[in-house]
């Protein structure tokens, strides 16, 4: 098989600074289209040992990783080098990427397209340079929390590539306010750094999101604030779950809800904050195929919302209401496998019960999961678009609906409304 990939000159330095030939196996995979069983049918073992293989590519049996490796082009001496058994010249890899970018000008393009990245690579990259070396405040007279409120709203509003503009200043920003030790400070540097887990893990930058979600907690913990806790406990427990960790996930936010509890819930907030952090540990325990665990942490969410107000105050940091824990619901039965009761507890949800259009959204995308599980392609792809008029965000920067779309035109084609979500999403066809 040709190894004829375009690999960056940023790309590989990471991966191999990293000392991660999993992420190198990874990246390969997706440029050329395939899903991990794909690729484990290729080479002879499951999709669940390639997943294994690339989150640990380090603790992989080395001649699977060099037939998976082969497989999808990483070149013998960039392996190597992720290895710790060689480090490639640098000079070497960005004169080959120069020559291959001549040779095919839309290869790069191309690349980006089939990782599944929809927002601009710049504003990741000013992300990923973020995290890694925190850029110069910015100067703005506004407070960061005037500012991290507007951040939130782009979110809420599904504006993730303005969100992702304004991330590294305000994070900056957030960083050096945070160096007088106010509690208040490093309470908004720890919630900034969630937000921005947040947004990472939404659009499927996993290892970014779990550098964002750590540090919120470190600065969640020094602010004293259990309300920001729980805030950072969330994200982490989600971005684990993301990265197949799905026991840690469980152990990280089943201690959040413990901690939450000890405050007494004197506060509507606080009870806010503990019927979503059971949602959380409902989901988690789902995909973890607990059931039991699922179904009685979801049912102890609706009894802890049940006084909650249909429509959540302005600023609140947790906003759920009783519709909310009903759509986590959707999404726990779905995940234990059971499209029926899913669709059953969504026939009570409607747009008009949510807010935002983040939120209106992610109510469509989940009924089509639903749908998509049931063997319904009619019916998801009508939730998809449904989704897609009301926050276009969550169809084409998800992982998992784009998936959702490419498995719609493969296998039915001429579905109406399928063609309308290809050129939403702009997969690759």
């Amino acid at each position: 098989m040709s190894t004829d990939l375009l690999w960056s000159t940023r790309q590989v330095r990471t991966f191999v600074d990293c000392r991660d030939p999993g992420g190198l196996i990874r990246i390969g995979r997706q440029v050329r289209g395939w899903r991990q069983a794909d690729l484990g049918a290729r080479i002879g073992c499951s999709a669940s040992t390639i997943s294994r293989l690339e989150q640990h590519g380090r603790q992989a049996d080395l001649a699977l990783l060099r037939h998976a490796a082969r497989e999808v082009g990483v070149p013998t001496n960039v392996l190597a080098a992720s290895l710790g058994l060689g480090v490639p010249p640098a000079t070497t890899v960005a004169r080959e990427e120069s020559r291959r970018a001549e040779e095919d000008p839309m290869r790069r393009r191309t690349l980006l397209a089939a990782t599944g990245l929809t927002v601009p690579a710049a504003l990741l990259s000013s992300m990923q340079d973020a995290l890694a070396s925190m850029p110069d405040p910015t100067g703005s007279h506004l407070p960061v929390d005037v500012r991290l409120a507007t951040a939130r709203q782009h979110f809420d509003a599904g504006h993730n590539t303005r969100l992702l503009q304004l991330l590294p200043g305000l994070l900056a920003d957030a960083q050096y306010a945070a160096r007088s030790r106010h509690e208040t400070a490093l309470a908004s540097l720890s919630a900034t750094y969630s937000l921005a887990s947040q947004i990472l893990t939404k659009i499927g930058r996993y290892d970014q999101s779990r550098l964002a979600a750590d540090r919120a907690t470190v600065y969640a913990e020094l602010s004293g604030s259990p309300l920001v806790a729980a805030a950072a406990a969330r994200e982490l427990s989600i971005v684990l779950r993301h990265q197949n960790q799905p026991a840690a996930a469980q152990r990280h936010i089943l201690d959040a809800v413990a901690r939450m509890e000890a405050t007494g819930l004197r506060t509507d907030a606080q009870a806010s904050t503990y019927a979503q952090m059971l949602c959380t540990t409902s989901y988690t325990a789902a995909v973890a195929g607990d059931r039991d665990q699922a179904l009685a942490m979801i049912h102890e969410a609706t009894r802890a919302a049940r006084g909650l107000p249909d429509e959540a105050p302005t600023g609140r940091l947790f906003p759920l209401t009783p519709a909310a824990v009903d759509l986590y619901a959707v999404g726990v039965h779905w995940a234990l496998g059971d499209a029926g009761t899913a669709l059953e507890t969504g026939r009570r949800l409607h747009e008009d019960q949510f807010r935002t259009a983040e939120r209106k959204g992610r109510m469509h995308t989940d009924l089509g999961r639903a749908w998509w599980q049931r063997g319904k392609p009619e019916q998801t792809a009508a939730e998809l678009l449904a989704a897609a008029r009301v926050s276009p965000s969550e169809v084409r920067d998800r992982p998992t609906i784009r998936q959702i779309v490419t498995d719609l035109h493969s296998r039915h084609p001429r579905t109406p409304g399928v063609r309308e979500l290809v050129a939403v999403t702009r997969v690759a066809v």
